[in-house]
């Protein structure tokens, strides 16, 4: 009982609908029920613009879930392959091309014919080698985080720092190399279109944004379909493509003669270079692969052995489209045509299908696959830097899950680096593979060396043959990134070994600055604050016990009788825990716990300002409510970025509230 009341139930107060009980006890659930928001929005905005802004984000992206719903939003191993593998399983449109055009710069495009199968072959060998490699790491580190928690733990920061900026620059390439392949192949379709392809780029990138942002099931729903047209369409052509060339006797025609006179050079004088420089360019097939083992948390249960399965089963389709594609090119003595733009797997198809509907459906498929590739990196780069900004790497607005349990932070940056690479390459797929590929195998090469040291320390059963599988990928991978880095150096490849070490130094400021701000704020745990409870209104919104809160606190004591903290938390247990610590380090002010299993900050705080105004006894004055917040200082211009968020979006939403007043409780270094 409240002041001869009964507890508030279901009460409507204002646009907001809440469950309340007890809103003077230690505890207080926000349910985030809202009308205006498809019933369970965060909380309503005040002014008419921000009404409007709410209904078009949950037309845009749908109701925000609770995070009990998370187990929901996991993924079957249909819809993670469509998921996860797209970007492996797209890169058989363009990997072929790839080798045949190494051959052909340096003058020997004539031997691309005879040699283009064998250099397939041998990259797919190595697909394999990483496949079994990676299914290791799936297992060992069910938590996710790839190559990036491999290296963590087994060799330190600055290794596993290495390894996550390969990572990222990989991510936003294969999202960028995705979407202009597949402008290409729409090119080759349709060559009308080929002087608007950037422009279809960056809307395909913007529509993929918008599809991630609805959430993890929406968008394997959304790209399951075309993931399967495309592999079906290609394991029919080149079914029939082998049938016709096996069977028939077709194919394995001389190239044409201008190719022959333009590129008259003979075995004798192919060097390891021209076999190595086409090894390098089609090697750019296993970029993707480490997205499975990044994003194992994503899976149903069992994870690891849902990944690890997935995992094989790309690989496995990848090596056979791959293989099979470059034997029907070169068995049909195909090359790529720059004007008109006509790719090889789009010739390979007219080949096979004929100019006629089959062919053109075959390009949609392709094409549409390869914009939906973009979404393993939308699926796995939010991931990567979620686990990174709660490593304190990044900044912590890239670890909260947005309305619709999604890394919003990271979806969204994503799309705006990719879609700034289309534009600077021109949509052109070839101006963007000399970056692609070298990241990548460095990431592989650190990731198995760190599987090496992994089983020589734990020794887990099965440890001796886990092992070999992890050293010969080392072996292998470390191999090829030697060789890729090399040969793609003077090409573009430079500026990816020049910006793994920024971001490295970036990530260890950022880091060094969450450090200092920790060390800052510490607070010793013998120290006890004693003082008389006050009895005014002062509320004080407070992420933990540190030097800014306390110091909010004992100016809320000195400003007012009744002063309460109030901590909003997703997780009971977190609560729980701060409780014990703050009745014994502060037992002077009482903490309310306010639960928030829809992760909104703001909202909770609000909702709980209402409760205590609707209990007030309705025959005394309404009282003024102090709400104090603890700010910390930041030295530099750029430390805002990491600091003070939430209070600003709480000052926002409290501006011009009833009997309300905000007051800053700056905390400013001393040094």
């Amino acid at each position: 009982m409240i002041g001869g009341r009964r507890p508030l139930q279901g009460r409507k107060l204002g646009d907001r609908r809440v469950r309340v009980e007890r809103p003077h006890s230690a505890y207080f659930r926000y349910t985030g029920r809202n009308q205006l928001v498809a019933k369970a929005a965060a909380s309503v905005p005040a002014t008419p613009a921000g009404r409007l802004v709410a209904r078009i984000k949950a037309v845009a992206l749908g109701r925000p879930l609770h995070s009990d719903e998370e187990a929901g939003e996991r993924l079957s191993k249909k819809k993670a392959l469509a998921i996860f593998s797209s970007d492996a399983i797209s890169s058989s449109a363009y990997a072929t091309e790839e080798i045949v055009l190494a051959f052909i710069l340096v003058g020997a495009g004539g031997l691309a014919i005879g040699l283009a199968l064998p250099v397939a072959i041998a990259i797919a060998v190595l697909l394999g080698v990483v496949a079994f490699s990676y299914r290791q790491v799936c297992i060992a580190y069910p938590t996710g985080g790839g190559s990036y928690s491999v290296s963590k733990e087994n060799f330190g920061r600055l290794a596993s720092l290495v390894a996550a900026s390969a990572l990222l620059i990989d991510y936003n390439l294969t999202a960028a190399v995705s979407t202009s392949s597949a402008v290409e192949q729409i090119a080759s379709a349709f060559p009308a279109l080929s002087d608007a392809r950037v422009w279809i780029g960056v809307a395909a990138l913007g529509l993929i944004t918008l599809a991630n942002l609805r959430g993890v099931r929406e968008a394997g729903n959304i790209f399951a379909v075309p993931t399967y047209l495309f592999l079906f369409s290609a394991l029919a052509m080149i079914a029939i493509g082998a049938y016709r060339i096996l069977v028939l006797g077709e194919g394995n025609q001389p190239p044409p003669p201008e190719v022959v006179e333009a590129t008259r050079v003979t075995a004798e004088n192919v060097g390891i270079f021209i076999l190595l420089r086409a090894f390098a360019s089609g090697a750019v097939a296993l970029t993707g692969t480490e997205a499975i083992a990044t994003g194992v948390p994503a899976f149903q249960p069992p994870e690891p052995r849902n990944a690890s399965r997935t995992l094989m089963t790309m690989a496995g389709i990848l090596a056979v489209l791959f293989i099979g594609i470059t034997y029907l090119a070169t068995n049909f003595a195909i090359y790529p045509i720059e004007e008109p733009k006509q790719t090889v797997i789009a010739q390979v198809a007219r080949t096979v299908y004929g100019d006629n509907v089959a062919f053109y459906a075959f390009q949609g498929f392709t094409a549409l696959l390869l914009f939906l590739a973009a979404n393993t990196s939308f699926a796995a780069f939010p991931r990567l830097a979620a686990v990174l900004a709660e490593d304190g790497f990044f900044p912590r607005q890239f670890s909260f899950r947005g309305d619709r349990l999604a890394f919003s932070m990271g979806i969204i940056l994503l799309g705006i680096v990719a879609a700034s690479l289309v534009v600077a390459a021109g949509g052109k797929t070839h101006a963007l593979i000399p970056l692609y590929a070298v990241g990548v195998f460095i990431d592989f090469t650190i990731s198995q060396a760190g599987m090496i040291r992994h089983w020589l320390r734990t020794r887990e059963p099965g440890w001796r043959y886990r092992l070999a599988v992890n050293a010969v990928g080392c072996v292998a991978t470390g191999v090829v990134a030697v060789v890729v880095t090399t040969v793609k150096f003077a090409d573009g490849a430079w500026l990816v070994v020049v910006l793994i070490p920024i971001l490295v130094a970036l990530m260890l400021f950022v880091r060094r600055e969450y450090d200092a701000q920790a060390a800052e704020l510490h607070v010793r745990d013998d120290l006890v604050i004693a003082g008389p409870q006050r009895d005014e209104r002062v509320i004080v919104p407070v992420n933990g016990i540190n030097r800014a809160v306390i110091q909010a606190v004992i100016f809320g004591r000195s400003v007012a009788d009744d002063v309460r903290a109030v901590f909003v938390t997703t997780d009971r247990e977190e609560g729980d825990a701060l409780r014990e610590r703050w009745e014994r380090q502060i037992p002077s002010v009482p903490l309310v716990i306010v639960e928030s299993p829809y992760r909104a900050l703001v909202g909770p705080v609000l909702a709980y300002l209402d409760v205590l105004d609707q209990a007030w006894p309705p025959d005394r004055p309404a009282p003024v409510t102090i709400v104090v917040l603890p700010e910390y200082v930041a030295r530099h211009w750029w430390d805002r970025l990491l600091y003070n968020q939430t209070a600003r979006r709480l000052k926002a939403a409290l501006l011009g509230r009833e009997h309300t007043v905000v007051a800053d409780v700056p905390y400013r270094r001393t040094s």
